[in-house]
């Protein structure tokens, strides 16, 4: 086995880059894995790697503040530009007593709307003057990607103040027509809650709140948005009635009717979102879309957002859709098999009824 000197992930990074991977994982007593299409394979070639041998590597990548909360906290994340082709976001934990290191690649240049297959409504969001928007799914879902991308098309398209606070910052937004602040925690404030509390005296119009943690976070945006600013934000959840419920169930008894209220008057959308394997290599996004109608919101005062996706399922007309309905175009259009389709679908007979209806409209078009 190769010593601790003579360890380098560039070779690592560059085939992740070369097979179009998204993570590099490295653990103790394995070799390196890297993630392509969703999937976790070995590095052919590479060593089998120790704790101490994972330490040599990522050590060099952290700040002095960084090394000293994770000497604290047993983890601590980052991030760090790749030569001119990418930001790496990273964390460093411990496991089983060894370090442990995760690494994803964000490509420096911010993909399209086109590019992503982004709904009508990030269309509409991005021209919105104010409210609430929110970005769902499981982690390595795209989330961050689909915001990037929104947050492009706002600052090409709108002279306002854009300001981010991110843990860490993954895509670096260049001044365009918008001025773009971006805050990272530990680098920029101290934390979440010291820098979300100083974003209304830093004249924002436009604000990314990078992940939604906590009362505080959850509070501050609803308060952004109430008081006119366009607010985005991300949720770990499934779709968009788990996120409403997310951010209620966040708050005591006692204040959660007074947060359906504000929440149900601040909304604008909800893209919960799925990364699926494409036939012939390569992932692809479908999108499950909540915009915030007069039913919407009266469902979300009344408390009753297990209706929201019989909403959805009729009011294709003002950009909402359900995930199957997504799913159901990607099968159609040859882009995913229907098993690949199926696993990330909560709803299967949903699915079959959405590739029926497809299928009937297609037939019917071709005998007109």
């Amino acid at each position: 086995m190769a010593n601790a000197e003579s360890i380098s992930m560039e070779p690592w990074l560059q085939e992740l880059w070369d097979q179009g991977g998204s993570d590099l994982l490295l653990s103790g007593s394995s070799s390196p894995r890297i993630r392509v299409d969703g999937r976790l394979i070995p590095l052919e070639g590479a060593p089998v790697l120790t704790g101490e041998q994972i330490r040599e590597v990522a050590w060099p990548l952290l700040t002095d503040g960084q090394r000293e909360v994770f000497e604290v906290e047993q983890d601590v994340d980052f991030a760090f530009s790749w030569h001119d082709r990418a930001r790496i976001r990273g964390s460093v934990f411990t496991q089983r007593g060894q370090m442990a290191l995760s690494l994803r690649v964000i490509p420096s240049r911010i993909p399209t709307y086109e590019e992503l297959g982004l709904p009508p409504a990030a269309e509409m969001v991005a021209r919105q003057p104010r409210g609430f928007v929110l970005v769902t799914g499981p982690t390595g879902s795209g989330k961050s990607t689909t915001l990037a991308s929104i947050i492009d098309r706002i600052n090409e398209t709108r002279p306002s103040h854009i300001l981010t606070i991110e843990d860490p910052v993954e895509y670096v937004h260049q001044h365009k027509m918008s001025a773009v602040s971006q805050r990272e925690i530990g680098l920029d404030s101290p934390s979440f809650q010291r820098a979300l509390r100083s974003a209304l005296r830093e004249d924002p119009d436009v604000m990314l709140i990078g992940e939604m943690r906590d009362i505080d976070s959850i509070q501050i945006a609803l308060t952004m948005a109430e008081t006119g600013h366009l607010v985005f934000g991300t949720l770990h959840t499934n779709d968009a009635a788990q996120a409403i419920d997310r951010i209620i169930d966040v708050f005591p008894a006692w204040r959660q009717e007074q947060t359906r209220v504000q929440l149900a008057a601040s909304l604008s959308a909800i893209f919960a979102q799925r990364l699926i394997p494409k036939i012939g290599g390569g992932v692809v996004a479908a999108f499950e879309v909540l915009v915030a109608t007069s039913p919407v919101r009266n469902l979300i005062r009344e408390g009753r957002s297990n209706q929201l996706s019989n909403v959805m399922f009729t009011n294709a007309k003002e950009g909402m859709q359900m995930l199957e309905n997504s799913l159901a175009e990607l099968i159609i259009g040859g882009i995913v098999t229907y098993e690949d389709a199926l696993a990330a679908s909560a709803h299967p007979k949903e699915l079959a009824r959405a590739i029926e209806s497809l299928e009937m409209r297609a037939r019917g078009q071709l005998t007109r």
